[in-house]
């Protein structure tokens, strides 16, 4: 309510009241009463009327602080989000080699995984069957068969005796020289520094005398690994075929397809990758594998499925 409002309205409470003791026979003091009372209220009604015009000032004040604090947030998230963009921007320029780098050490890893937890499923074996050989012998032992229990303590550590690990069954004939997993740890080792013609060599020879082993297709991956980081995308793919085509049940068969679809890009056969990203996404869906090519097909602009 504004104080033109408030005096109107107070001039005619006060023109009432005097009307009112001009047509009445009231007392003169009694007008002069209601008149101070109403000068109070017409006082208390300004004042309410200022403190509101203060208050309204000061929420004002107070709201356009908060949106100049909010704008100033506002300002500075844009800022930071300008930044990480860029960062994200620089990131993707330069991941090519950092994540070439990165996807060699973590397959390092796992296959010092998996070759570990080969050498433990076959010491768990050889435990069992020294095991079985000892309880025979208490046995034998127990029943008082003390001749044929030492005629059996003759022959038992043949039959306990630990078997060589399957990493040692060669394809050839084993070299006098450094065993298979010297060879494979010395491949992974030199590929991650950068001794690619060394790894090369060390792989190869891997595959000629253990190429039956477990890990004989791990050796096989990275031959075309060191290929294709030597640029050579022609001889990687080649390399890539060997694991897959000799190695159906290698869990290195879905990397193997990914980077043969990448060395395809490289060659400028995008046809053909496409094709691969799409045979990795069928056969091996829900993996890495299945989500970079996902990827990659939206960045080449083909859809998932065939068409």
């Amino acid at each position: 309510m504004s104080v033109r409002n408030i005096l109107y309205f107070s001039g005619a409470m006060l023109a009432s009241a005097i009307a009112g003791s001009l047509m009445g026979p009231k007392p003169v003091l009694a007008v002069a009463r209601e008149i101070i009372e109403l000068q109070r209220d017409v006082t208390a009604l300004l004042q309410g009327q200022k403190d509101l015009q203060t208050q309204t000032t000061q929420d004002h004040t107070v709201q356009k602080t908060l949106i100049e604090q909010s704008s100033d947030t506002v300002n500075k998230l844009n800022s930071t989000m300008s930044s990480l963009q860029k960062s994200v921007q620089d990131v993707q320029a330069n991941s090519g080699t950092r994540l070439d780098s990165m996807s060699t050490q973590v397959q390092g890893l796992s296959d010092n995984l998996e070759e570990i937890k080969s050498r433990l499923g076959k010491l768990n074996q050889q435990l069992v069957d020294l095991q079985n050989s000892v309880q025979n012998l208490d046995a034998k032992i127990s029943s008082g068969a003390a001749a044929p229990a030492t005629g059996a303590g003759t022959t038992t550590p043949t039959a306990g005796n630990v078997p060589p690990p399957t990493t040692s069954s060669p394809g050839a004939a084993a070299p006098s020289g450094p065993s298979a997993d010297m060879l494979y740890s010395n491949g992974l080792r030199d590929i991650q520094s950068g001794k690619y013609d060394l790894a090369r060599s060390e792989f190869t020879d891997y595959l000629k005398y253990y190429g039956k082993t477990d890990l004989a297709s791990n050796a096989q991956f990275y031959i075309g690994e060191i290929y294709y980081k030597e640029k050579k995308y022609q001889d990687s793919i080649a390399e890539y075929d060997k694991v897959i085509n000799n190695y159906p049940k290698s869990f290195k068969l879905a990397p193997a397809r990914l980077h043969r679809a990448t060395a395809m890009l490289q060659l400028g056969q995008k046809a053909s990758a496409i094709r691969e990203l799409r045979e990795i996404i069928k056969l091996f869906p829900g993996s890495e594998e299945d989500r970079y090519a996902r990827a990659q097909l939206k960045e080449l602009g083909a859809s998932a499925g065939s068409r």
